[in-house]
């Protein structure tokens, strides 16, 4: 470390207070330390989304988690801010850089049954919580495609609330992002881990962003050296292909980008994409396959091709469903 960076302030990194967003904002602060030598300060900050009781599709979707950080960052309240990706409205505002895209967690969602049961063995008519529109299409798709009878919960909460509704008996199980589960240690509660053949994760699930104002290239620069340009590329695909769908986080909207490698050389990516009536009556599922995109044009074409053969096949009647 130089003279030069131990006198620098400290950044001040703006974070959501629950204790995940806590966790992996504090992971990202650990990694800034390492790469730059200057301190970093967590500034906790408040969201609508974290105080409102209201379930997220009424009060516009997970973007209310972001907003309070956007508008400290152009305060100057806040150096940088830490998001989850699948939080972030797919249009980019021109003041702000999304400066990294760090390398992505388990995408996947999980389950968490009571007496240690997967999705299959829950008995007739159980309960299953989430607050998630996505989650309850492709569930119940897959309930009827399997002769089985479950109802899906709208829920809200962090993760001690959402598991506190299974420990109490009031659900047979909750549906929640292995990622959140990950970053706070508590992934030995998991009973299944939900093929992504049964259950596509939201765009960007998993992954994390680190925006700075764009006026601030130096910082922007440093940041960028913790983005990973395949996670980049993988997410700009998926969120590319819901801003073609013109749906909003809280629409039933599931995408994950796969890379395929031939040994350790990755050279395709798989995107698939999918969505659903919340009954699970109707799903419009599909995927695409070209070459790894090395530009952010070429990711975003991508999502564009698959969300135009989506709604080919129907997927614009099913954008107007919400969880109520």
């Amino acid at each position: 470390m130089t003279q030069t960076q131990r006198t620098q302030k400290a950044l001040r990194l703006g974070t959501r207070r629950s204790k995940l967003a806590m966790a992996q904002s504090g992971q990202v602060a650990d990694a800034v330390r390492e790469l730059t030598g200057r301190d970093v300060d967590l500034v906790e900050i408040t969201t609508y989304g974290d105080t409102s009781r209201e379930h997220l599709a009424q009060i516009g979707g997970t973007g209310v988690f972001v907003a309070a950080l956007r508008e400290a960052l152009l305060r100057g309240e806040v150096d940088f801010a830490v998001h989850s990706l699948k939080d972030l409205p797919t249009a980019q505002p021109a003041e702000l850089a999304l400066a990294a895209v760090p390398l992505r967690e388990d995408p996947r969602d999980v389950l968490i049954a009571r007496d240690g049961l997967t999705f299959a063995e829950l008995p007739d008519g159980a309960r299953v919580g989430t607050g998630s529109p996505r989650r309850m299409a492709q569930l119940n798709a897959y309930a009827r495609n399997h002769g089985m009878r479950v109802e899906t919960v709208p829920i809200r909460g962090n993760i001690d609330t959402r598991i506190g509704f299974v420990r109490s008996g009031e659900l047979d199980a909750v549906v929640l992002a292995a990622a959140g589960l990950n970053r706070v240690g508590r992934s030995g509660e998991v009973t299944e881990y939900l093929s992504v053949d049964t259950v596509l994760p939201a765009p960007g699930q998993g992954a994390l962003a680190i925006e700075c104002t764009a006026e601030n290239a130096e910082l922007a620069a440093a940041l960028a050296e913790l983005d990973d340009p395949l996670t980049r590329a993988a997410v700009t695909a998926e969120r590319s292909l819901l801003a073609a769908l013109e749906a909003g986080c809280s629409a039933p909207v599931g995408a994950l980008a796969d890379l395929l490698a031939d040994g350790q050389i990755v050279k395709e990516m798989r995107l698939r994409g999918v969505v659903g009536s919340t009954d699970g009556a109707t799903l419009v599922q599909l995927s695409t396959t070209g070459p790894v995109p090395t530009t952010q044009e070429r990711a975003e074409a991508l999502g564009r091709e698959l969300a135009a053969e989506m709604l080919a096949k129907g997927a614009a009647g099913l954008m107007g469903e919400r969880a109520h």
